[in-house]
């Protein structure tokens, strides 16, 4: 699964992540060099995080010498998961159908911190299952990284955008428009918003749009209900998926 930017990721978010990294690492762990690489900061920059880490009561352990670097306990922050290797295997598979710009990272930290949290031996049957798996996939564009993040922000915080756009015809146009889903499909990713250039819904293709902008504009139409209607197609909410509880009957 491809990796997307860490750029500019807040500070916070760069230690929570740099303590799973160094903890997934093990006993080898990693070098200040290494993880200034991994999180596109300097030395000095991971240095200082490490050193807050260390202050905050991270159990980190340092190794000298030439292939010395940093590490730390396996055990600290997560409790056992007790994933099956079939679990595992299940989750790598689901996030492996989708490696869109806006979900890569998190993926990819997602699967770390069940990798880091099981025993050695389950580890390695779920990776030999995992090898037995292939995914059909039709190679998409991607939309631009910091743009698709814009607008990913602009559908969470209902925010009304100023976009450039480039129609199928090669047409670019300039447009407010007031997001409402981020749709990611086999064909590409796509946003649904109102546009006040065409007042009504439309639909963008994410790589055709090259700038997006918030705006101080306050959003004019009611948010959509998530009944998408695509031909050929049916759409899902994944949101079913972080309610286990639906999966079970209440009793009377």
């Amino acid at each position: 699964m491809p990796v997307a930017s860490v750029r500019g990721m807040n500070r916070i978010d760069r230690l929570y992540a740099l303590a799973e990294e160094l903890r997934a690492a093990g006993p080898r762990g990693r070098t200040a060099r290494q993880l200034a690489a991994r999180f596109e900061v300097s030395v000095r920059t991971i240095e200082r995080d490490l050193s807050a880490l260390g202050q905050a009561g991270v159990p980190l352990a340092t190794k000298q010498g030439r292939t010395g670097g940093y590490s730390v306990d396996r055990a600290m922050s997560l409790p056992p998961l007790n994933f099956t290797p079939r679990e595992a295997m299940a989750v790598a598979v689901a996030l492996s159908r989708s490696d869109h710009v806006l979900f890569a990272r998190d993926s990819r930290t997602a699967l770390q911190k069940i990798v880091a949290a099981m025993p050695q031996r389950d580890l390695d049957e779920a990776r030999t299952a995992a090898a037995k798996v292939r995914l059909l996939v039709r190679p998409v564009p991607d939309p631009d990284g910091e743009v698709a993040e814009r607008i990913w922000r602009a559908v969470r915080d209902n925010q009304v955008l100023r976009i450039q756009y480039t129609d199928v015809g090669g047409i670019e146009t300039l447009r407010e428009i007031e997001p409402q889903h981020v749709v990611v499909g086999p064909n590409g990713s796509y946003l649904t918003a109102w546009c006040h250039l065409r007042e009504e819904d439309r639909v963008f293709r994410m790589d055709r749009i090259s700038k997006a902008e918030p705006t101080a504009t306050l959003p004019q139409r009611p948010q959509a209900t998530g009944d998408l209607k695509v031909d050929g197609y049916e759409t899902k909410l994944p949101a079913a998926a972080l309610r286990p509880e639906d999966l079970f009957p209440t009793p009377t």
